[in-house]
C-alpha cells in the first residue's frame, strides 16, 4: 500500500469520526428535550459506519486492492429506544399521570463515546501526520 492509499483511507475515517463527535454532540445537547418538532421527545442519534474500498487502491495489485479499505457513514438513525419515563407533574410536557417522556440518552454513555470518537481521531491524525514525514523523506532521498 502505498503512503497516498493510507492517507485517504485515514481522511476517510477523519470525516466519518467528525460526523459521529457531531451526533453525540447533538445528543449531549438535548438530553432534556421533551417536545421537537416532530412530536414527543428527542431520539438519540445513532452514526451506522460502513467499510468501501472505492477509490483507494486504484494502482495496487489485487491482494493488496481487497485489503485497503477505508469508512463513511452509512446513515445516521434515530435510536429505537422507548423514552424513558420522569415523574414531574409540573412539567409543560407531563401527562395526565404527571409522567413526563424524557431522551434515553444517557451522560456516562455519550462520554465514553465521545472520547472513543476523539481517540479515533487522533489516531487517524498521526498516521496522516507519519504518511507525510515518510513523503517528505522518500522525496529527501531522491535529492
Amino acid at each position: 500500500m502505498d503512503i497516498f492509499t493510507s492517507m485517504k483511507i485515514s481522511a476517510s475515517a477523519l470525516k466519518a469520526q467528525r460526523i459521529r463527535m457531531n451526533a453525540i454532540s447533538s445528543n449531549l445537547a438535548n438530553m432534556e428535550t421533551t417536545r421537537t418538532p416532530d412530536g414527543g421527545p428527542y431520539r438519540k442519534r445513532e452514526v451506522v459506519f460502513q467499510a468501501t474500498q472505492k477509490g483507494f487502491a486504484e494502482n495496487l495489485d489485487m491482494q493488496m486492492r481487497d485489503a485497503a479499505q477505508g469508512v463513511k457513514v452509512s446513515h445516521i438513525q434515530a435510536s429505537n429506544l422507548p423514552p424513558r419515563m420522569v415523574y414531574d407533574p409540573d412539567h409543560p410536557d407531563a401527562d395526565e399521570s404527571g409522567q413526563v417522556a424524557m431522551p434515553n440518552i444517557s451522560l456516562v454513555e455519550e462520554t465514553a463515546d465521545m472520547m472513543s470518537a476523539s481517540r479515533a481521531y487522533e489516531a487517524n491524525v498521526t498516521v496522516v501526520k507519519s504518511a507525510k514525514r515518510m513523503a517528505l523523506k522518500a522525496l529527501e532521498i531522491g535529492k
